[in-house]
């Protein structure tokens, strides 16, 4: 599945739009993560626990995209958006949702070669954003 927060991908056409798809998640901080947080406010730094519930969030809701978009058939998802909202009481929980557009791309005449290991994903550098594609297993 390639993935872009692109509306387009440079070197490949989109035959197809699929749909709209999204994933969703609401992950709540526990009492321990709260009171680790507060102490980092009062001396400065990074919360390492919230940090890592985010991006738990973010993985969830992309990897629910992406099912979504099997579904139709398609085999990249383009204009991907991430948004990040806190809900509950106290706004204790946090809600992220992925949304794009799932579509069906074809490689152009002029065609992109990798600098990585066949092990690894598919990464492309171009003048823009890094595109990746994930491969299924």
């Amino acid at each position: 599945m390639l993935l872009t927060t692109t509306p387009n991908i440079e070197g490949r056409t989109i035959r197809e739009y699929k749909a709209i798809v999204t994933g969703e998640t609401i992950i709540g901080a526990n009492i321990f993560k709260d009171f680790m947080a507060g102490i980092r406010d009062v001396t400065g730094g990074r919360s390492s626990s919230y940090e890592s519930v985010v991006r738990e969030g973010k993985d969830i809701a992309i990897r629910e995209m992406i099912e979504r978009a099997r579904q139709f058939g398609a085999d990249a998802i383009v204009g991907i958006d991430l948004d990040y909202e806190t809900v509950g009481k106290g706004g204790g929980m946090l809600m992220v949702t992925a949304s794009g557009t799932a579509s069906d791309p074809e490689l152009s005449q002029n065609k992109l070669k990798s600098n990585l290991s066949p092990n690894f994903p598919r990464a492309f550098l171009f003048n823009g954003p890094l595109v990746v594609i994930l491969q299924k297993k």
